[in-house]
Formats: C-alpha cells, structure tokens, sequence
C-alpha cells in the first residue's frame, strides 16, 4: 500500500496530459488574457510536467490489452484464456495459504481496532510463516509466490483487519523489497532482501508536506560526501506508511549537482533512490498519523537531519528514482484489487445474510424490489472485482504483456466500485450499518463492522494514486498514439509552419487508422457465440472500443492541443475503458471457471452477464456526459468560488479549525526537537 495518502496527490506523478491551474483570485475566464503570475504558473507547469516525462516508461515492447482497447482494438486473446501459473507455484501458492488461513483464524481484528495498532506477537507470527517475503525469491529466503497468491493472501489477511493487509503491502509492493529486486544490485539484493523476508518491516519514502504528484518541488536532498562515499540526506517525508516501525525505508532524494568523488562521477544529479536503515544516527519520526479508517496503520513523519547513507545504497542510478518508483507501482497496485475484492465479498456475504434474516411487511427485505436491486449490484460487483483481479495477476505472472495500463485501470476502477459497494451495503443495514460493531455487541446483536468497512474502504480511491491522478496517467497513456501521430500539432507554443508538417505527418497515421474504427466483429451476430449468453457483451465491448476510439478522436479534432486541459473530458474516456476492461476480465473469468468445472462454475455467466448488464448502463451514461455536460461551467464557476465571490454563502457557521494551524507545515532545518516514536517490533 503507498504511503500517498493525500486526496489529491498520488505516489505516481501525473505523467497525464499537462493542465492548467485555474485563475485563482481572479476570477478569469476562459480565454481571457494571462497575467503574469499565471505565467509563472506556466513555467512551473512545464518544470514539472518535463519531471514525469522523463521518468515515464514509454516503449512498448510487449502488447498491451488495455493500450490496444483505447485505440478500438479489442484483443480478446490477450486475456483469454486466462493464462495457467505452473503446477509447481500452484502447490507452493495453496501450501501457504494453508498456513496462513491456520495463522489467521487465531488473530482478532477487534483488538486491532480497539488498541489501533496491530500486536506485536501477530507482526512475529507473521514472520514466521514467511508473509513479510511472500514476493521475494526463494534464493532470498523468500517464499516466491505468484501475484495471484499474494492477493489471496492479502484478501485473507484483509478480512482479518485491514491494516494487515496494508501493512505488508506497503513492504512488499513498494518498500525496499520490490524496488532493490528490481532495479538493485547483486550485493544490495543479498544485503536486504533476506532481512526483508525475515520479518525487517519496510516503507516507502516519498510524499513530503507540499509535494505529492508534484515530483519537480522534492526538497529532502542528497548531498554528495566529498569523500564519494556516502550521501547525507536531509528533509522530512510525510504520511510514511510502516514508517513508525521500518527497520529500512526506499527513500525518493533530491541529489544535487557534484563534482566527482571517489568511485562516483561527477553528475547533474536528479531525484534518486536509496535505502536507508532507520537505525542511522539523525532521523526522528516525529508523529504517528491517525486516520478515519485502517487503524492499526504505522503511519508517521520522519525527519532526516544530516543522515548519512553509504553510497553503496544508492538504487540504481542518480536520477532513477521517479522511473524506479513508477515502475514498482505497476504491480504494486495489484494490492489495492486484492483488498478491494475481499471487502466486496465479505460485504455479499453479509447482504445476503441479513436480507433473509431481516423481516419487515412480512417478508425478508431481501425479497423487496428496493433492497433487491441493491443485492443483485453487490454480488455482480463483487464477482466483477475478484475477476478483475486474477486476471489482471494471472496477465502480469504470465510475464507476455505489458500491464502497467491494466494495473492502473484495476486500481481506478476496483477502488471505486467496492466503496460503493460497501455503502450499498451500509444502506441495507440501515440504522445497524451505521453503529459500530461494538455497539452492537453491547446490546446483544451480532457485531457486524459496516461502518468500519466504509471508513476502511474509502482510502483505497486515494493511495497509490488518487482516483483524478489515476484517470490523468491512464489518459495520458491512452491518447499517447495520438499526441505522437499529432507531433507539433499538440503543442501549445508549435509555429503555424511547424503544425502544418505535422499535420502533413499525421494523415498518415489517421488515413490506416480510422477505417478500422468503422466495422468490427461486434457487428458480426456470429462472433463469439463460443461464450453463449456472454457473447452478445463481447459485441458489445468490440463496438464500445472503436467508438470509444473514434469519440477520442473526435476530442483530438475539437481541442487539438487544447485536448490536456479537458481533464473531465479525459477522465470519462478513461472510465468508460475502465468499465470495458472490467466486463472483459469478467467474461474471461466466468468462461475460465466453466472450462474448468471450477466450484461455481454453471452460475458464474449468470453472475457475469448480470454485472455486464450493468456496466453497459453505466458506460451508455458517460458517452452521453463526454459532449452533453456542464464542464465549461463547472470550470467557469469554480474559478470564481476561488476569487472568492461567493464568500457570502459561508456565512451563518462556525469553522473549528481556524486558528490552529498552517494549511501545510513549513519545512523545518536542523535537528528535529520532536519526541521519536519509532519503534521496535522485533
């Protein structure tokens, strides 16, 4: 799980199509001319947009479900069949969560969220049956399992409580197991990845106060010692998931210009990433964070002041860092649909439970239409975000595609769908969705954790990338043929010469394209009638993709370069490519388990057919908002709630929290004065 926990800001830097902020304090609209600090604006624009271009991957060596999907190719064949693991990870896999489950049983994730903190005899057993290395290779004393595996576990471990299931994300899945497997050196790998497995709880270092998508304003820097051989890092990192009980963190630095030294060339520099042990002499964790859910969660502040880190630990290269910290996200958020869909089968349990138990009018609620379409959504859903989820790891384990859109979509599109999910659930409830378990266990009803649930829940559309900066980076991938077919023509400052040649350029690519987004198999009765009822979705999905693609076209046409300012605009073409990845893994998934004869396997189309059904609406519903909506408006209004000419509609209240702080803490220098509530937990 990513230390990101702004709500605007993510662990990924917007590598999206560049937006420009609003005219804040002066009401300006569009079109209207650009004062001077809105140059300024300009210029940091490009400062930061120039940060994350540099540190996108942007080869495509491998095919891609989700890249094709956005330019009107529907490539069924690359999701299915789902691919098979190896007999030999299967029984590695099933071994495990064996003992996992026998582990699991005996822990209370009551006393987690009453003491808000997980004990630390369970962070012992857990490493005990090798959960902190459940990713790291078996020559590291890991365990080595598949993607698929360590979801079910964290599902697992999730439903137990939470904030285990983010704990040992956030080691596994961007702390300094992932990365120094990655992208470290021989003699790194053997120096940490068997601590790391051994049970040495790790972090991720990234967010400070006023940075978080924003890379290009890093301020904790590096400085290069003269001898070469180490680096003294100074700074403060904020909202540091395990932070407060890491025995090693991966560490994002600003490392300043330098002349060589030692065995270290001289270099410009650049945001880098090291390894720090939290032993080191100078770092304080000045606060442990609360937060409405996930209590439990070892998140803190920590301040470096002159901490120095052998230059040995450096990852990879000066300037890597971004590059390695995206990187690692792509398979690091296969957490978030593994915790999203165990949430949503815990919550299908418990509907169908209560809405049969329940009796109002003489009939179980279950069986009033109200409460029955709620029912019928819930288990769709939940169906459609496990599916989402093998087989988007099934995909990445196969090792054959490129997968950093399907991760991104998976996080996007699970997140939000399992809160609304569990505030469907909340709703059927009612009154006892809304009181705490406890409450109830105190009056003598069964301790159901609704409300928890959606508190817990609803971090999820935010770590790892909030769900605007999600739609942003999945835009920015999507429209990439076109901004590279467009060339000059997608810059705001191109010469007239200069975008008539590309222009030129670029009928090219548009002339072999756009004939192929007229006709397809979706208009083809007979296509995919191997999948019976589901087939008519696969049509659908075929035909979605090309008008999709054609509606893309058509923004590209409209706003030319303008295109990476329509950020809502960007987001619905993103989401309906959500919903259409969503509807195939599903259908793959559902025909996965009937060639198989798989428990559930004759009532899994039903389950899929009706989720496909439901996603179709909700896709109609956005190519209807993409050109009939109030965007312009919307834009034009909130501008001046900025300038403030509705101040007025605030009165009448009282705000609590004036005068008690900063918007934002200024950065600090010097030794840190704060108590350090960094803790041992082994």
């Amino acid at each position: 799980m990513s230390t990101e926990t702004d709500p605007t800001t993510s662990a990924a830097p917007p590598t999206a199509p560049r937006v420009a902020p609003p005219a804040a304090g002066t009401g300006a609209a569009p079109g209207e001319p650009i004062t001077a600090p809105e140059s300024r604006k300009e210029a940091a624009w490009a400062e930061s947009r120039a940060v994350a271009e540099a540190s996108r991957q942007t080869e495509w060596e491998r095919p891609s479900f989700g890249k094709a999907l956005y330019l009107g190719d529907f490539q069924w064949d690359l999701i299915h069949p789902v691919p098979e693991p190896a007999a030999e990870d299967v029984e590695r896999g099933e071994a495990f969560l064996a003992r996992l489950r026998e582990l699991a049983a005996t822990m209370d994730g009551r006393r987690i969220e009453a003491e808000d903190r997980i004990p630390d005899e369970y962070l012992r057993a857990l490493a005990g049956v090798g959960a902190f290395g459940m990713k790291i290779p078996t020559e590291y004393g890991g365990l080595g399992l598949t993607l698929a595996y360590y979801g079910r576990a964290l599902m697992l471990l999730g439903s137990v409580h939470p904030s285990i299931g983010a704990l040992l994300s956030a080691h596994q899945s961007i702390g300094v197991p992932e990365p120094v497997k990655m992208f470290g050196s021989a003699e790194q790998k053997k120096a940490f990845l068997p601590r790391c497995a051994a049970g040495a709880v790790t972090a991720f270092l990234l967010t400070e106060p006023d940075v978080g998508s924003d890379p290009a304003r890093l301020t904790t820097t590096a400085r290069l010692a003269d001898d070469g051989e180490s680096y003294v890092l100074d700074g403060s990192k904020l909202w540091t998931t395990n932070g407060v009980i890491a025995e090693l963190v991966v560490i994002m630095a600003k490392v300043l210009p330098h002349e060589a030294a030692g065995d270290v060339p001289a270099g410009k520099g650049g945001i880098t990433a090291f390894v720090v042990d939290m032993g080191s002499p100078g770092i304080t964790v000045e606060n442990r964070n609360s937060f409405m859910g996930l209590k439990g969660l070892e998140n803190g502040v920590t301040r470096f002041d002159g901490v120095r880190v052998p230059a040995a630990n450096r990852v990879g290269r000066e300037g890597l860092g971004l590059k390695i910290a995206l990187t690692t996200l792509n398979t690091g958020r296969l957490s978030i649909p593994a915790l999203c869909a165990g949430g949503a089968k815990w919550a299908l349990k418990i509907a169908r439970e209560w809405s049969a138990a329940r009796v109002q009018w003489g009939r179980p609620i279950g069986e009033h239409e109200a409460v029955a379409g709620k029912i019928a959504f819930i288990a769709a859903t939940a169906f459609a975000l496990e599916s989402v989820f093998e087989v988007y790891a099934a995909v990445a384990d196969a090792g054959m595609k490129d997968v950093r859109i399907e991760a991104a979509l998976s996080k996007l599109w699970t997140s939000e769908m399992s809160y609304t999910v569990a505030d469907e659930l909340l709703q059927i409830r009612g009154g006892r969705g809304y009181e705490t378990a406890e409450s109830l266990r105190a009056r003598g009803e069964r301790a159901v954790p609704v409300e928890q649930l959606v508190r817990d829940l609803r971090i999820n559309r935010i770590f790892e990338g909030s769900t605007e900066i999600m739609r942003l980076l999945i835009a920015r991938e999507a429209v990439d043929a076109h901004l590279a077919a467009a060339g000059d023509l997608a810059r705001t400052d191109a010469t007239f010469a200069e975008k008539a040649r590309a222009a030129r350029d670029a009928s090219g690519f548009y002339a072999k394209w756009l004939p192929k987004l007229l006709a397809g198999e979706g208009n083809d009765p007979r296509a995919y009638r191997e999948h019976g009822p589901l087939g008519r979705h696969l049509r659908y999905i075929e035909r979605a993709s090309r008008r999709l693609a054609r509606h893309t076209f058509a923004g590209m046409g409209r706003w030319q370069a303008g295109l990476e300012r329509r950020q809502v605009f960007l987001g619905r073409v993103v989401d309906i490519g959500a919903e259409l990845f969503a509807m195939a893994a599903t259908c793959s998934r559902a025909e996965q388990l009937r060639s198989a004869g798989a428990p559930g396997a004759e009532s899994a189309r039903d389950l899929a057919e009706a989720f496909c059904g439901q996603s179709r609406r909700r896709i109609e519903t956005l190519f209807s908002s993409l050109w009939d909506n109030t965007d312009d408006a919307d834009r034009h209004l909130a501008r001046r709630v900025l300038a403030g000419d509705f101040a007025w509609l605030e009165e009448g209240v009282l705000d609590p929290s004036e005068g008690t702080g900063p918007w934002i803490a200024p950065p600090a220098a010097g030794p840190s004065t704060a108590a350090d509530v960094h803790r041992s937990v082994r």
